[in-house]
């Protein structure tokens, strides 16, 4: 079974001193029957205590506050991982009354059946409706909706952020893994079938997949019998040996790596390194810088503070 060490910086750059931060991380891989935690080191910032819990999903996560003024804030994880699932997913004969069935006596699956509010319902069900999927398996019904997100939707970085809505995403037909991620699932729960977000790495030592390197999302879907089974609308795959499993959720909100609040008036800008390393010694990296999204009002504040810096270096 191979193994991977992943190398991932987060990092926060403020253009003038911010205090009072206060964060919470999903940065420690699932150790789980598909992959084995083999080592993990995280370095943060100031060194800061961390308050560990697991959340309502089952993710293993951690608080912590910085609380005097800084003007960064980074992240820095180096985890060696083995993923040890099967090679290939075996079809499973189920059927959506037996997810029904399922999801009657199950909460959190009925919870993952609910699709979000979009205003673009007409178009969802009229993908469904191509898909022709009453007559077939769960899992047949999976591979159809991850195949015509696939053929239907191109890939193109730098085009969406994560804000972008699934109406946005429908209406250009295309994004990265995030977005088709999020289609999926709506399509996935407009049928009936509980299905959840998934964040973490794709690590398939160049046999061309999109996504490699970086911070990757793809989807599991809970499945009679076996459960929950990972697949990959980026790739058109099922989930294997080449993914590395960081954390599930409802969509990317529950699963994204850092999220936070901090004290000041401060532009930031966030960029991510991911590097790879295989065992044949390739290693495969890439630095993104996210483009974030910044309301109204927090550009108003920012514009603010800086004529008041530039009046207070005139006097």
């Amino acid at each position: 079974m191979p193994v991977f060490q992943i190398h991932h910086v987060t990092k926060y750059i403020y253009n003038r001193p911010v205090k009072e931060s206060v964060n919470q991380v999903r940065i420690y891989p699932v150790a789980s029957a598909q992959q084995e935690i083999l080592q993990h080191e995280v370095k943060i910032s100031s060194d800061p205590d961390l308050f560990f819990f697991i959340d309502y999903w089952g993710n293993r996560c951690a608080d912590f506050s910085l609380i005097d003024a800084h003007t960064s804030l980074i992240i820095d994880s180096r985890v060696v991982v083995r993923t040890i699932g099967k090679e290939k997913v075996e079809q499973t004969v189920s059927y959506l009354a037996d997810v029904k069935k399922a999801v009657e006596s199950d909460f959190q699956l009925y919870e993952l059946t609910r699709p979000e509010e979009i205003k673009s319902v007409k178009a969802i069900n009229s993908i469904i409706a191509s898909l022709d999927y009453k007559s077939k398996t769960v899992m047949q019904i999976a591979e159809a909706c991850c195949n015509y997100i696939f053929k239907e939707f191109k890939y193109i970085k730098g085009i969406t952020t994560i804000e972008t809505t699934v109406d946005e995403i429908l209406d250009h037909r295309s994004g990265v893994c995030q977005d088709f991620a999020h289609v999926y699932l709506q399509l996935l729960r407009t049928i009936g079938i509980p299905s959840r977000y998934v964040s973490g790495y794709i690590c398939p030592n160049k046999n061309g997949m999109r996504g490699e390197g970086a911070t990757h999302a793809w989807v599991e879907v809970w499945i009679p019998g076996p459960g929950w089974t990972g697949i990959d609308p980026t790739n058109n795959v099922w989930v294997t040996i080449d993914h590395v499993k960081l954390a599930v959720g409802r969509n990317f909100d529950d699963c994204t790596p850092l999220k936070g609040t901090f004290k000041g008036v401060a532009k930031q800008t966030l960029s991510v390194y991911v590097s790879v390393g295989y065992e044949d010694g390739h290693v495969f990296e890439e630095l993104h810088d996210v483009q974030m999204f910044v309301s109204e009002s927090e550009k108003e504040a920012v514009r603010l503070a800086e004529e008041a810096a530039q009046q207070q270096q005139q006097q």
